[in-house]
């Protein structure tokens, strides 16, 4: 197991169409760098419905963001809304966010999401479920922070394309109350008046 070592710990959060792979890549990056993570998907059948679910998953996080390890979080970011308040509780416990976009054509998905597996935590779905389900999901937008990764690549290549962004230096803020540059000496001072 690696370690994953980052200047500021970070809320990765997977985002995509049920069926494109979120929690294949969730399980293998938390397993492979030792990271918390926290998936709808295993809560769901502790509760009584998806919104319990959700309220279970919010209080998880607001408990793990304590540790300042990099979470994963797997579910509850299908709306924007939902990732703007996932955001707030990140930044309030100074952790930086970014989102995971695995994106896999639209028919893939919804065959591997249709596929009864031997998962039996995972929530079957019906064909009018799922396009239900799909028409609530909000991809990012340009202002979310996100990488996109393909949902049929290797484990090994989506990895590698995430690391990549997590290690991307980051912008330093503007500077505010700074003092315009002084003349050097020798140089003509003209005094400008706006009426």
């Amino acid at each position: 197991m690696k370690s994953l070592q980052l200047a500021q710990p970070h809320l990765l959060m997977l985002v995509g169409i049920p069926g494109s792979g979120k929690s294949f890549f969730a399980e293998k990056f938390a397993t492979t760098f030792g990271a918390p993570s926290v998936a709808i998907e295993r809560v769901r059948p502790f509760t009584v419905d998806d919104a319990g679910a959700r309220i279970v998953i919010a209080e998880q996080i607001k408990e793990l963001v304590k540790t300042q390890r990099t979470i994963i979080i797997d579910g509850i970011t299908e709306t924007r809304a939902e990732r703007v308040e996932l955001g707030h509780i990140a930044h309030a416990a100074g952790y930086e966010t970014l989102l995971i976009w695995v994106q896999t054509d639209p028919a893939t998905a919804k065959a591997r999401a249709l596929k009864p597996g031997k998962d039996t935590s995972k929530i079957e779905l019906t064909s009018d479920e799922y396009d239900q389900v799909l028409s609530c999901f909000a991809p990012p937008n340009q202002a979310e922070k996100s990488v996109v990764i393909s949902g049929k690549h290797t484990y090994a290549s989506q990895a590698k394309v995430v690391l990549k962004k997590l290690s991307e230096p980051r912008p330093s803020p503007p500077r505010e109350n700074t003092l315009p540059a002084r003349p050097r000496s020798g140089s003509i001072r003209r005094n400008i008046t706006v009426r």
